[in-house]
């Protein structure tokens, strides 16, 4: 048995892509908002930044679904959660002692998986799978 087809691989990739691009400019707007404001706001301000260009892209691109106003709500819920883990995790570490400018990396290291999980049952709901 095959734990993961073809389509269902080059999803994942894709979202890799997306991953990537999008925690890039999370972290490029949580360094430079570092300026000026505490780390957990430069955080969400980032955060914040990166969640619009990755809805459509995960739709788009990713996920190969049109956005509308249900997959918005259900992205927009996937994300409050991660959102939590994200804050909640980057607080740890910054209270575990991890620089300001390193305590992000091993955040995105734990939220994101479980961000991909979360995202793909948002927005595949009631779609049907394309070749």
């Amino acid at each position: 048995m095959q734990l993961l087809d073809r389509s269902r691989f080059q999803e994942l990739v894709r979202f890799g892509i997306v991953g990537i691009l999008a925690t890039a400019v999370h972290y490029g707007v949580y360094f430079l908002a570092l300026n000026w404001f505490n780390a957990t706001i430069a955080y969400s301000i980032g955060y914040l930044v990166s969640f619009i260009g990755n809805f459509f892209l995960s739709n788009y691109f990713t996920f190969k679904t049109q956005p509308n106003v249900l997959r918005g709500i259900g992205f927009a819920i996937s994300h409050a959660i991660n959102y939590g883990v994200h804050i909640g995790l980057l607080n740890l570490f910054l209270w575990l002692g991890l620089p300001k400018l390193i305590a992000p990396f091993p955040v995105f290291l734990f939220a994101v998986p479980l961000n991909f999980f979360m995202v793909r049952k948002m927005l595949t709901l009631n779609t049907k799978p394309k070749d």
